[in-house]
């Protein structure tokens, strides 16, 4: 593999498994040196000693307040600067209308809306010209989707950020853009309450109704972040790529 990120620093929110865990072991292949963030000492000390030397890990809660306004001092623990930030860290919960309560809007918002917002407003100090920032959307923008009204709100907002820090941080020399996952193979489902069984019954479900018949995976959004991050990337700013294999636009 071409070490195109030698001497680069990355900053993963949601780093300790998933497609935030695979996005930083592609990096780390390219020569980056990767600081991830996770809920928890227990699952940051795991996927540092998997991810190895060049791997270094902050507990940090994208859903409060408290610990993204100590992000900054934290990081400058570990590094001077960030080449790369992939705000990453998220999950979905799901609900009929009539369903959804406060405590369910204000988790979804708190972590992906306001812990998006306020995660790169926190650390573009630390982000010099040349940087890249990427957002994780969703295609669930791209149409309507029984039980995701709050997640899809939610992550339309994410959206809209891609534009309005696209123009923020042009004359900053910083590039913005977003992936948009598909149905990937992550434990997206595991905060939503649903039972092992439930899930292998959602996940049996929606498969058929994939274009390719089967869930993507994480190191295919990865190798999409690093795409978005690189050289070859320069000319791209203000842009969303889907990686759904196709759902949004093939009927």
């Amino acid at each position: 593999m071409i070490q195109q990120f030698n001497g680069k620093v990355v900053f993963i929110t949601g780093g300790t498994n998933g497609m935030g865990f695979a996005t930083a072991q592609e990096f780390i292949r390219a020569g980056a040196r990767v600081i991830i963030t996770g809920r928890s000492q227990e699952t940051v000390d795991k996927a540092v000693a998997a991810l190895g030397p060049a791997a270094a890990g902050i507990v940090s809660d994208a859903g409060k307040m408290a610990d993204i306004l100590a992000l900054l001092a934290q990081l400058q623990q570990h590094t001077a600067r960030i080449d790369v930030l992939f705000v990453n860290a998220g999950y979905g919960k799901f609900a009929p209308i009539e369903q959804v309560n406060e405590a369910h809007f204000d988790e979804l918002f708190d972590i992906l809306v306001k812990g998006a917002f306020f995660t790169v407003q926190q650390l573009l100090p630390l982000m010099a010209s040349g940087g890249s920032i990427i957002l994780n959307t969703s295609f669930v923008t791209a149409f309507g989707i029984q039980h995701f009204s709050v997640y899809t709100a939610a992550k339309a907002a994410v959206q809209s950020f891609i534009k309005t820090f696209s123009m923020e941080c042009t004359a900053k020399g910083i590039r913005v853009n977003g992936i948009s996952p598909g149905y990937i193979r992550t434990n997206i489902f595991n905060n939503t309450g649903l039972s092992a069984e439930e899930i292998k019954g959602a996940v049996d479900s929606v498969t058929p109704t994939l274009p390719y018949k089967r869930f993507g995976e994480p190191w295919e959004i990865a190798k999409t972040v690093l795409f978005l991050a690189s050289p070859d990337a320069g000319y791209i700013h203000g842009a969303e790529i889907l990686v759904d294999g196709g759902l949004s636009n093939v009927k």
